[in-house]
């Protein structure tokens, strides 16, 4: 089986996480954390700096690990690496996604979210970032 290793970023303001909802493919419409493939010879938090500017037009500081979730797609063996992030500008662009929701804890089940997204959402609702 394919194996891809993302890097997925939890940005933090306040009492709300951001979300994205993705403007394309296969899960076109489905919602998601930031982020991307990382590229050889890139640090997971590298890869997560290049993938949020490239994304969101958006610095951002790369905080603690909260988890790596392990998930299998179909077609795929995703490994997400996700990180606790804050942001360095308050602007932010939306280069590929569709539409975006800076969401409250009681919030993140207004969404539909990717699987591997899913497994990180239980995590983060019983975790003490908020």
């Amino acid at each position: 089986m394919k194996q891809i290793e993302v890097v997925a970023a939890i940005i933090r303001k306040g009492d709300k996480i951001f979300a994205t909802q993705r403007g394309y493919g296969e899960w076109k419409d489905w919602w998601e954390f930031p982020g991307g493939k990382m590229e050889a010879g890139e640090t997971p938090e590298m890869a997560l700096k290049r993938e949020i500017y490239e994304e969101l037009s958006a610095k951002i500081n790369v905080g603690e690990l909260l988890a790596t979730v392990e998930y299998d797609y179909p077609a795929f063996h995703l490994t997400m690496h996700c990180y606790l992030c804050s942001l360095l500008m308050e602007s932010l662009h939306l280069n590929e996604h569709e539409d975006s929701r800076w969401l409250a804890k009681d919030e993140l089940d207004s969404v539909r979210w990717l699987p591997a997204d899913l497994q990180l959402i239980e995590q983060l609702k019983s975790n003490d970032i908020w």
